[in-house]
């Protein structure tokens, strides 16, 4: 499966339940997530895209480490079982 399969079912189910999930640039600040996820009442996350399988790379781990150290969610999405859950979560936070 591809990334970018992962991805389309990320922005659907994200759009699906209420939120939009626009591809995010960070010019000059490599690393950082593929999609940011923004859902109602002000909740949001920021998430990684990975083919099945493929881990984050060390720029990108730190990245997300510096994210969460300023309070924001970061997941690592690398298969389609994994987007139902990580809608739930951004939601209860």
């Amino acid at each position: 499966m591809r990334e970018k399969t992962v991805e389309q079912k990320l922005v659907e189910a994200v759009k699906a339940s209420g939120g939009i999930c626009p591809k995010f640039t960070s010019p000059g600040f490599d690393g950082m997530p593929d999609r940011i996820c923004l859902m109602k009442n002000g909740r949001m996350a920021f998430i990684e895209v990975k083919v099945p399988g493929k881990k984050p790379r060390p720029l990108q781990k730190a990245r997300h480490e510096l994210l969460r150290s300023l309070g924001f969610k970061v997941f690592v999405l690398d298969k389609l079982e994994q987007i139902g859950g990580i809608i739930d979560e951004i939601r209860a936070t």
